[in-house]
C-alpha cells in the first residue's frame, strides 16, 4: 500500500500549493507595480536620483554653449547662434520669452497672455530637437569658472510631490543673460503688497485683482469709502512702463469699465505717483502732451516718494496717506542678489562688468549681455540702459561673435585665447515709444536726450507704434495673435472675465 501513502501526499502537497496560489496571486514585484497605482495615500515622499549632470563635450562632440536666461538678450543669442557648430543648453526658470512692450495690454484684456509669450523651442528649435541641446527649467545657483561648470537647482514652483535637486553643467562658452529685478530701493512694505509689472504672471495677477475689486464693490453693503479704496489703482513710477500701464487703465475704464459698471464707475480712479517728471528720458514736448492727455483720461499725477506701504495703503515722504486697492510697482530695475553675490568684476551699479566685446575680461569662455552687464569704467564707456532693444542688439552681437570663434576653430573651452575677436559692440539709440491710450502714443526717435531729431505724438504715433511692435513681435504666430486681439478689442471690446 506505499504507492496509496504517495498518492495521498501528492494529492496534499498540490492542494496546499493551489490554497497558497489563490490567497497571493500576484508575485511581489506585481504588487509593488500595483501599489504605484493605488489610491491609497502614502506617506513616503518620492525620492528622486539627483540628476548628475552634463559632462565636458567628448572628442568629436560639439562644444556647448550654456545660455543663463531667457530673457531679450538671451534669446536673441539662442536664435542667431549656428547649432551646426554648437550645442546649446538654456537654463531659465521659465520656458518662454516675454515681449514686455506689450505685457501693459494683457493686464486690461486688449491682448491675451499667450500673444506675449513665445516658447524657447521656437525661438531655438535644436532645442526640441538636437541630441545635445537642452532647455533646463532651473536656475542658475552657483559658478566655477575654473572647471568651466555652472551649478543649477531645479525649479518645481513649490510642488510638494517633487522636491528641488541640483545639478551641474559643463560649459565650452558661458553666457550671463540673467537680467535684472524690479527695485524697491529698501522701501517697506513693497514686496509684500505691490504687484511689478516683468513678468506674464505679474499681468495676470494684476487683472485678476482688478477684476476682482470690481466685483467686490458692486456686492451690497460695501461703504462708499471701501469702494473708493477697491477701485483706487496706484502706479509709482513714472518711467515708460508705468505710463503705459495708466495709459491703458484709463483706456480700459473710459471705454469698458463705464458700460459694463455702471453702478461703480463713479468711483474708479488711477494715480501715477512719480518723483520727478515722468518719461524723463523723452523730448520735453512730448512730456508735456504726456502730462496733458493722461490728465484729460482722469489719470491723476503726483508728484512725492513713497516712504512706507501698508497692506491697504502707503505713506508718501510728506506724510500723506494714499489708500489703495490695487498697487502696481514700476520703478526701474537693479541687479538680483545672485547677481550681486557672484565674484566677478563689477561695473558701476553692481551689474557684471564686461569688455567692448561682452566678455568678462578676467575669464576665459565667459560673457555676459543684457540688464545684468555694464561696461567696466577702464572701457570708458557708460553704462547702456536696461531696454530691450539694448539686449535684444548685444544678444546679436554676441551670436556672430561666437559664430566667427567657432569657425576659427575657438569653440571649445580655452581655445579662443589667440583668436581676434574682431569689432568691438557699439550701440546705436533707435528711438523710444510709449503709448498714453485713447490711439494716442509718443515717438522719440532722437539718439539722445540732447540729440536734435524727430518727434511725434498722438495718434499718427500710435499707428506707428502698434506697426512697429507688430513686426518685432518674434514669431508670426504671435504676430497673428496679436493683430486678432487688436481687431476683437477693437470691435467687441475688452475681455473682462475673471478666469
Amino acid at each position: 500500500m506505499a504507492w496509496l501513502r504517495s498518492l495521498i501526499q501528492l494529492s496534499v502537497t498540490k492542494s496546499s500549493s493551489i490554497r497558497t496560489r489563490k490567497t497571493n496571486p500576484f508575485p511581489l514585484p506585481t504588487l509593488a507595480l500595483i501599489a504605484q497605482f493605488s489610491s491609497a495615500p502614502t506617506h513616503e515622499t518620492p525620492r528622486v536620483t539627483p540628476y548628475s549632470g552634463l559632462g565636458p563635450a567628448k572628442q568629436g562632440e560639439k562644444p556647448r554653449v550654456v545660455v543663463l536666461g531667457s530673457g531679450w538678450a538671451g534669446c536673441r543669442l539662442m536664435k542667431g547662434l549656428d547649432t551646426s557648430m554648437y550645442d546649446v543648453v538654456c537654463v531659465s526658470p521659465r520656458n518662454h520669452m516675454v515681449f514686455t512692450p506689450l505685457l501693459a495690454s494683457t493686464c486690461v484684456g486688449t491682448l491675451e497672455f499667450r500673444s506675449v509669450a513665445e516658447p524657447i523651442g521656437r525661438i531655438q528649435p535644436a532645442i526640441s530637437r538636437e541630441p545635445g541641446s537642452y532647455f533646463f527649467l532651473s536656475k542658475c545657483v552657483g559658478i566655477d569658472t575654473d572647471k568651466h561648470v555652472v551649478e543649477c537647482e531645479t525649479v518645481t514652483d513649490a510642488a510638494e510631490s517633487l522636491d528641488p535637486w541640483k545639478f551641474k553643467i559643463s560649459y565650452d562658452k558661458l553666457v550671463i543673460a540673467l537680467g535684472a529685478e524690479a527695485s524697491t530701493f529698501g522701501i517697506h512694505g513693497v514686496t509684500e503688497h505691490a504687484i511689478f509689472l516683468r513678468e506674464v504672471y505679474h499681468a495676470q495677477e494684476i487683472r485678476r485683482k482688478l477684476l476682482l475689486n470690481l466685483m467686490l464693490s458692486d456686492i451690497p453693503g460695501v461703504s462708499e469709502a471701501e469702494k473708493s479704496r477697491l477701485l483706487h489703482c496706484v502706479v509709482v513710477g513714472g518711467g515708460p512702463t508705468g505710463v503705459e500701464f495708466s495709459g491703458e487703465l484709463s483706456d480700459f475704464i473710459m471705454r469698458d469699465v463705464r458700460q459694463r459698471y455702471a453702478h461703480v464707475k463713479n468711483y474708479i480712479h488711477v494715480t501715477l505717483i512719480e518723483a520727478n517728471e515722468i518719461l524723463s528720458s523723452f523730448d520735453d514736448r512730448l512730456r508735456h502732451y504726456a502730462t496733458k492727455q493722461l490728465t484729460k483720461s482722469g489719470v491723476r499725477l503726483v508728484r512725492g516718494v513713497v516712504k512706507d506701504v501698508k497692506a491697504q495703503k502707503l505713506i508718501l515722504d510728506d506724510g500723506t496717506e494714499v489708500p489703495y486697492g490695487l498697487l502696481v510697482w514700476s520703478t526701474g530695475v537693479g541687479p538680483s542678489p545672485f547677481i550681486k553675490s557672484l565674484d566677478l568684476p563689477k561695473a558701476p551699479g553692481g551689474r557684471i562688468g564686461v569688455d567692448e566685446w561682452l566678455r568678462i575680461p578676467s575669464l576665459e569662455d565667459v560673457f555676459s549681455i543684457g540688464d545684468c552687464s555694464g561696461f567696466l569704467e577702464s572701457t570708458g564707456r557708460s553704462t547702456l540702459p536696461a531696454l530691450a532693444q539694448v539686449a535684444e542688439r548685444q544678444g546679436k552681437y554676441l551670436a556672430n561673435l561666437l559664430n566667427r570663434i567657432g569657425k576659427a576653430g575657438g569653440g571649445p573651452a580655452n581655445r579662443a585665447k589667440d583668436i581676434e575677436f574682431g569689432e568691438q559692440f557699439v550701440y546705436k539709440h533707435l528711438g523710444s515709444m510709449a503709448t498714453i491710450g485713447r490711439y494716442k502714443a509718443l515717438v522719440d526717435l532722437r539718439q539722445s536726450k540732447e540729440a536734435k531729431g524727430v518727434s511725434l505724438a498722438g495718434f499718427p504715433s500710435w499707428f506707428i507704434w502698434r506697426s512697429a511692435y507688430l513686426t518685432r513681435v518674434i514669431s508670426w504666430r504671435n504676430r497673428f495673435y496679436v493683430a486678432i486681439n487688436w481687431a476683437t478689442t477693437f470691435v467687441f471690446g475688452r475681455d473682462i472675465s475673471r478666469i
